[in-house]
Formats: structure tokens, C-alpha cells, sequence
């Protein structure tokens, strides 16, 4: 069950990527609207098809928003850690919402409502760029899925993958530890969780990485870059 909390809102809104540098009072304005949720591993947040409620944005934990067929597969569409928000781009559309939401860890989340983050977008030109910063940063990370699924190889799709996780300017070995399921990052990647065992495994044997269990050990990324070349 979904247990609403009660942390001073503000507070803990002031430390997210989003709401940096916003004064008190803004702060204070969105706090009004915001409910903080502690959800448990595998709860739904919402299905498909339910109302859009507003802005979600995960403090703590992890969730999956992925669309599900008749069949029983199941498409991750983008998997949200800690200072990621997800559904404001379709509050603002009066749709309900195209994607399930899922808790894969025990997670804290905030909503604001749709009322509210309406409100503030008008009052507060410093929220209104982050936040179309924030929407411009994810139609980029859509392009980049459509060219992956669409462009590259499955050996392409994993190495840049793991190229991601890595530290910035990081260019020698670094260990990526799997917050998901590998059956849910081969679905992020559009492949068959035997494809991506596949393709790990013949990256662990040409020397590249190492696999223990849900870390992974990249042991150069020049070399992992170049072999994908």
C-alpha cells in the first residue's frame, strides 16, 4: 500500500536538480500542492490509461514506466532514479497517462498537483526554463532509444549502454552495479534477456568486462568504445 508522509516538503524540494535556486517563497508555492509518497518494491503508482495527476519526482529508490501488451510483454520506457521526474509532459495535455508506473525498490516520491505546478509554471520564470530544460533533456533521450532500436546493433546497444554508466571523463575501468533486474535493462535496450546474456558474456570473453551477479566491471572504456567501433 502507497503510505503518504509528512517530511518538511520544502526542504527536501530545495535539495532536488529541478527546484535548486528557486527562493523560499516559490519553494513555499509548491510545497502547498505536493504530497510525498513512500511506495513499496513492485507497487504501482499508476497504470495506463489513469489520469494524469501531475509531476512526480523520485527522492528516493527507483521507478519503471513501461507499457505492457495484451501478450504480456512488457517494454521499459525509461527507468527513474533519484532527482528524475516523469508525467508532467502529459499533464499539461489533458490525456491520461500512456505508460505504467511501477516502484522496482522501496521508494520515496512527490506528486504535485496538477493545479499547482500549472500555477507555478506561470509565476515563476526560473521553474518554467528548468522545466522545459528538463522536458528538451528527455525528447533527446527518446531520439537517442528510436536511433538504438532502430540503428544499432545489439553488441552497439549494450556497449554504449555501459558507456553511459560511467563516471564523467572517466576513460579507465569503473564498475556499473545494475539497480534493475537484467531482464528490465535488456527491455530499456529492446532486447531479449538471452541477447543481452549473450552479448555480455562474449564482452566478458574478449577481456572487456567482468560480470559478478548485478555489477559489472568495465576494465577499459577507450578499449569497450573501440571494440564497438
Amino acid at each position: 500500500m502507497i503510505h503518504e508522509t509528512r517530511h518538511p516538503i520544502p526542504e527536501i524540494l530545495a535539495r532536488q536538480p529541478m527546484f535548486r535556486n528557486l527562493d523560499p517563497a516559490e519553494l513555499d508555492a509548491i510545497a502547498s500542492g505536493t504530497r510525498e509518497y513512500r511506495v513499496r518494491r513492485n507497487e504501482v503508482l499508476f497504470q495506463k490509461g489513469d489520469p494524469a495527476a501531475g509531476m512526480h519526482i523520485v527522492i528516493a529508490g527507483q521507478v519503471k514506466l513501461s507499457i505492457g501488451s495484451s501478450q504480456g510483454s512488457e517494454k521499459v520506457i525509461h527507468m527513474a532514479g533519484p532527482g528524475s521526474t516523469f508525467g508532467e509532459a502529459v499533464a499539461f495535455l489533458d490525456r491520461p497517462y500512456p505508460v505504467s508506473a511501477v516502484a522496482t525498490q522501496d521508494s520515496i516520491v512527490m506528486l504535485i498537483g496538477k493545479p499547482t505546478l500549472e500555477r507555478v509554471l506561470v509565476e515563476s520564470p526560473a521553474f518554467s526554463r528548468k522545466m522545459l530544460a528538463s522536458l528538451s533533456s528527455r525528447l533527446h533521450e527518446l531520439i537517442d532509444d528510436m536511433e538504438s532500436c532502430t540503428l544499432r546493433t545489439s553488441m552497439q546497444r549494450v556497449i554504449c549502454f555501459l558507456g553511459q554508466q560511467a563516471p564523467a571523463s572517466q576513460d579507465g575501468a569503473f564498475s556499473v552495479h545494475l539497480n534493475s533486474s537484467k531482464q528490465t535493462v535488456a527491455s530499456r535496450l529492446n532486447l531479449a534477456p538471452e541477447t543481452l546474456s549473450r552479448v555480455l558474456g562474449q564482452l566478458a570473453e574478449a577481456g572487456l568486462i567482468r560480470v559478478d551477479g548485478r555489477t559489472i566491471t568495465v576494465l577499459s572504456r577507450t578499449d569497450l568504445e573501440r571494440f564497438q567501433a
